[in-house]
């Protein structure tokens, strides 16, 4: 990821101020111009008569809502900067003065595409945009415009985009009404989520979002996990390993409170996207299913092993490796994997189609689900 700096940083060359707010507007003009058995599946083919490609996890930062929320000092709520060093935090300012294009443009974007062989995006929010730590009614009132920029974004080149939009989950009524609004008026196809809520995990008492899934379940959405760093990071904050460890932590974490704690169970419709390759748990689940056989306070909710729910999400192919996205396929099926590129950031993947080809012995068929079949699907893609 790239955010903004400390919370106190004063460095004039980071633009923070009025001049950076200014650039922002500017910007905003701009950027408005055990495997399951596997069902038979039409393949969408593009003008070229090859199948699409549809990579499912990229970013879009509303430079319109950035400058709303210019003062409202969310580096200090973020724990990829709250628990980070000097360094990295140099390196994020970096590379969003280098990316800022790429995140607010359609131009950009559009090139990248083509030179990744990427057909369709499926747009959601740049993460650090969710401002859960936000009064309720502001982070309703700024997940509305997120979601409007997004669906705004679509509307421009709706054979390019669909969208994924944003909820207030600091209290479940307004994240049930936002999740109404972005689905069935804006036509967005799902919502993307941080893996915990302001520290607490989604399945937390306090929040009350059993009413939210029960919604996104009866809607039929995809719930796109995505984290935001580790929320305990005292011994992550070298290396950018609140990114590189933290993250996958974190999504590791939720999954598992979605699974022990009953959602996905009760809740079967939802669609889950677990980002980066579904973090650890998607690669050791056997520790859990034996935890569940051999002590009773791992059954206190569900009645099945856990790893028979964990094979219910959908993972991207963001693993770096074609070893483990075999094993990815492998575990889960062919159509459950889906591609995917962290767009635009640096920890993404800029050659997703390559990766995938360089699994071994991956039929065409499964390289077409993977690519782009599985996704048309999920999202409603016509």
């Amino acid at each position: 990821m790239f955010f903004t700096c400390s919370p106190t940083c004063t460095d004039p060359s980071h633009q923070h101020g009025p001049r950076h707010a200014a650039a922002t507007k500017t910007a905003a003009k701009r950027s408005t111009s055990v495997t399951p058995k596997r069902a038979a599946q039409k393949i969408v083919r593009n003008a070229k008569g090859q199948s699409k490609v549809v990579d499912i996890h990229c970013h879009y930062l509303n430079p319109v809502v950035a400058e709303k929320t210019a003062a409202l000092n969310a580096a200090a709520h973020d724990y990829s900067i709250i628990f980070a060093n000097d360094l990295t935090r140099q390196t994020n300012v970096k590379q969003m003065r280098e990316r800022h294009p790429k995140l607010i443009g359609i131009a950009e974007r559009l090139k990248d595409m083509d030179k990744m062989g990427v057909d369709i995006q499926a747009v959601a929010p740049a993460p650090f945009q969710y401002f859960y730590f936000t009064e309720p009614d502001l982070g309703a009132s700024l997940a509305r415009d997120v979601n409007e920029g997004i669906a705004d974004l679509v509307a421009q080149h709706p054979d390019r985009f669909v969208g994924l939009g944003s909820v207030p989950l600091q209290n479940a009524q307004l994240a049930v009404r936002e999740l109404e609004y972005a689905v069935k008026k804006l036509g967005l196809r799902g919502v993307e989520i941080n893996t915990n809520v302001n520290g607490l995990n989604l399945t937390d008492p306090k929040l009350g979002l059993e009413r939210f899934f029960a919604k996104a379940s009866e809607l039929g959405v995809v719930i796109f996990l995505h984290p935001v760093g580790f929320s305990q990071a005292e011994r992550l904050t070298n290396h950018y390993f609140n990114n590189v460890i933290g993250n996958p932590m974190d999504t590791t974490i939720a999954v598992s409170h979605l699974i022990y704690d009953g959602i996905v169970a009760r809740h079967p419709k939802i669609k889950f996207i677990a980002a980066h390759g579904g973090g650890y748990l998607a690669h050791y689940w056997a520790r859990m299913d034996h935890a569940w056989k051999a002590r009773p306070d791992g059954r206190t909710v569900i009645k099945k092993k856990p790893s028979s729910y964990l094979e219910k999400f959908y993972f991207d192919t963001i693993t770096f490796d074609p070893d483990m996205l075999r094993h990815l396929i492998d575990r889960y099926g062919a159509d459950h994997v889906l591609l995917g590129t962290d767009y635009p950031y640096d920890m993404g993947e800029t050659d997703p189609r390559g990766l995938i080809a360089s699994v071994k012995r991956l039929p065409a068929e499964q390289r077409r689900l993977i690519e782009g079949g599985n996704a048309m699907k999920l999202f409603r893609i016509k």
